[in-house]
Protein backbone atom coordinates (compact mmCIF):
# COMPACT_ATOMS: atom_id res chain seq x y z
CA UNK A 1 0.00 0.00 0.00
CA UNK A 2 1.27 3.26 -0.87
CA UNK A 3 2.16 5.87 1.69
CA UNK A 4 0.37 9.52 1.33
CA UNK A 5 2.71 12.66 3.10
CA UNK A 6 0.84 15.21 4.06
CA UNK A 7 2.64 18.53 4.60
CA UNK A 8 1.03 20.42 7.07
CA UNK A 9 0.48 24.54 6.25
CA UNK A 10 0.20 26.76 9.27
CA UNK A 11 -2.50 29.75 8.48
CA UNK A 12 -1.52 33.53 7.98
CA UNK A 13 -1.18 35.35 11.28
CA UNK A 14 -3.47 38.12 12.48
CA UNK A 15 -5.87 37.32 10.36
CA UNK A 16 -8.16 35.03 12.20
CA UNK A 17 -9.98 35.30 14.91
CA UNK A 18 -9.13 33.22 18.19
CA UNK A 19 -10.99 30.00 18.70
CA UNK A 20 -12.68 29.33 21.91
CA UNK A 21 -12.48 25.38 22.60
CA UNK A 22 -14.50 25.94 25.70
CA UNK A 23 -17.79 28.46 24.92
CA UNK A 24 -20.43 28.11 27.09
CA UNK A 25 -24.17 28.25 25.51
CA UNK A 26 -26.99 29.93 27.60
CA UNK A 27 -30.50 29.63 26.55
CA UNK A 28 -33.49 31.92 28.24
CA UNK A 29 -35.36 28.13 28.73
CA UNK A 30 -32.47 27.72 31.35
CA UNK A 31 -30.13 25.22 29.92
CA UNK A 32 -26.29 25.88 29.16
CA UNK A 33 -23.54 23.57 27.36
CA UNK A 34 -20.18 24.06 25.92
CA UNK A 35 -19.00 24.35 22.57
CA UNK A 36 -16.27 25.56 20.23
CA UNK A 37 -16.65 28.93 18.71
CA UNK A 38 -15.16 32.37 17.88
CA UNK A 39 -17.16 34.33 20.22
CA UNK A 40 -16.53 33.63 24.13
CA UNK A 41 -20.32 33.76 25.50
CA UNK A 42 -23.31 33.16 23.45
CA UNK A 43 -26.84 33.60 24.62
CA UNK A 44 -29.57 32.34 22.63
CA UNK A 45 -33.42 32.53 22.71
CA UNK A 46 -34.30 28.59 21.37
CA UNK A 47 -32.31 25.36 21.66
CA UNK A 48 -32.90 21.85 21.65
CA UNK A 49 -34.30 21.84 24.77
CA UNK A 50 -37.08 24.02 24.20
CA UNK A 51 -37.29 24.31 19.86
CA UNK A 52 -40.73 22.99 18.68
CA UNK A 53 -39.09 20.57 16.09
CA UNK A 54 -37.11 18.79 18.99
CA UNK A 55 -40.10 18.68 21.61
CA UNK A 56 -42.92 18.19 19.74
CA UNK A 57 -44.92 20.78 21.04
CA UNK A 58 -47.17 23.39 19.00
CA UNK A 59 -45.37 26.59 20.34
CA UNK A 60 -45.77 30.67 18.93
CA UNK A 61 -42.30 31.83 18.70
CA UNK A 62 -42.30 35.40 17.93
CA UNK A 63 -38.88 36.92 17.49
CA UNK A 64 -39.24 40.55 18.93
CA UNK A 65 -42.62 40.93 17.91
CA UNK A 66 -42.33 40.49 14.18
CA UNK A 67 -45.63 39.48 13.53
CA UNK A 68 -46.75 42.53 15.61
CA UNK A 69 -45.01 44.93 13.64
CA UNK A 70 -45.41 43.25 10.45
CA UNK A 71 -49.83 43.66 11.25
CA UNK A 72 -49.18 47.11 11.82
CA UNK A 73 -47.00 47.81 8.78
CA UNK A 74 -50.04 46.18 7.07
CA UNK A 75 -52.85 48.21 9.00
CA UNK A 76 -50.43 51.33 7.50
CA UNK A 77 -50.53 50.20 4.63
CA UNK A 78 -54.11 49.91 4.11
CA UNK A 79 -55.21 53.44 5.65
CA UNK A 80 -52.13 54.79 2.92
CA UNK A 81 -53.99 52.78 0.44
CA UNK A 82 -57.45 53.88 1.74
CA UNK A 83 -56.44 57.65 1.52
CA UNK A 84 -54.76 57.39 -1.62
CA UNK A 85 -57.77 56.01 -3.16
CA UNK A 86 -60.01 58.33 -1.62
CA UNK A 87 -57.63 61.41 -3.05
CA UNK A 88 -57.87 60.04 -6.34
CA UNK A 89 -61.81 60.26 -6.16
CA UNK A 90 -61.62 63.49 -4.78
CA UNK A 91 -59.74 64.64 -7.54
CA UNK A 92 -61.57 62.89 -10.53
CA UNK A 93 -64.82 64.62 -9.04
CA UNK A 94 -63.43 67.88 -9.41
CA UNK A 95 -61.93 67.25 -12.44
CA UNK A 96 -65.44 66.59 -13.76
CA UNK A 97 -66.80 69.73 -11.83
CA UNK A 98 -64.36 71.87 -14.08
CA UNK A 99 -65.12 70.53 -17.07
CA UNK A 100 -68.52 71.29 -16.45
CA UNK A 101 -68.08 74.41 -15.57
CA UNK A 102 -65.73 75.23 -18.85
CA UNK A 103 -69.04 73.40 -21.06
CA UNK A 104 -71.44 75.27 -19.46
CA UNK A 105 -70.54 79.13 -19.62
CA UNK A 106 -69.99 78.51 -23.76
CA UNK A 107 -73.40 77.22 -24.11
CA UNK A 108 -74.64 80.02 -22.43
CA UNK A 109 -72.92 82.53 -24.40
CA UNK A 110 -74.56 80.75 -27.49
CA UNK A 111 -78.21 81.45 -26.58
CA UNK A 112 -77.76 85.01 -25.89
CA UNK A 113 -76.51 85.68 -28.99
Amino acid sequence: MPVIEFQIISMQSGIHPTYHREAPVQCVCGKTFVTGSTIPKISTEICSNCHPFYTGEKKFVDTGGRVDRFKKLAERAAKAAAAHTATKEKRAKKAEADKKEVKAPKAEKKSEA
